[in-house]
């Protein structure tokens, strides 16, 4: 399947990315992000909940495993598996019938269980390079990922472009 890579020199970097994203997603996406704590994971989120017009406030949902955010364009169900210890727990929290429910679903530490991916729209590992740097590689795990990663892109050169163009 494939992949993009991108370079994020700041938060608010990570979470434009983020924005562009969130306005592309469509019901049922489901993205699985990975990485170390403090990689960037809930600044994606943000920048994928202003995408889809969510106002309130994006946090992340470590302690309480699922937060749902109303009133944008799609409902913003945000995952963290963190603290699940086995697969069967997925199916307590309903995981599979809210992922497949109709809204947008970003799962933070889902790669702990090959049953989250085998969802998965698109998986995002974002690892550190430097103190204020992070690396977003993209991958896409069907074929909707695969239009949304073709998307993404198209967007984000379109945007680098208008960057360059005066008014």
């Amino acid at each position: 399947m494939p992949e993009m890579t991108l370079r994020s020199t700041s938060t608010e970097e990570t979470a434009r990315i983020g924005r562009v994203l969130g306005g592309l997603l469509a019901p049922r996406d489901v993205l699985l992000l990975t990485g170390d704590l403090g990689a960037g994971k809930t600044h994606l989120t943000q920048g994928i909940a202003a995408g889809l017009d969510v106002t309130e406030q994006v946090t992340s949902p470590t302690f309480n495993l699922e937060l749902v955010y109303e009133g944008g364009r799609l409902v913003l169900y945000h995952f963290d598996l963190y603290r699940l210890e086995d697969e069967d727990q997925l199916e307590q929290i309903d995981f599979f019938g809210v992922a497949g429910s109709g809204g947008a679903t970003v799962v933070e530490w889902g790669d702990r269980f090959a049953a989250v991916e085998q969802i998965a729209t698109l998986g995002i590992e974002l690892s550190f390079v430097s103190e204020d740097a992070r690396e977003l590689r993209l991958r896409a795990l069907d074929e909707r990922g695969d239009a949304l990663l073709e998307a993404l892109r198209v967007h984000l050169v379109l945007e680098k472009a208008h960057d360059y163009v005066a008014d």
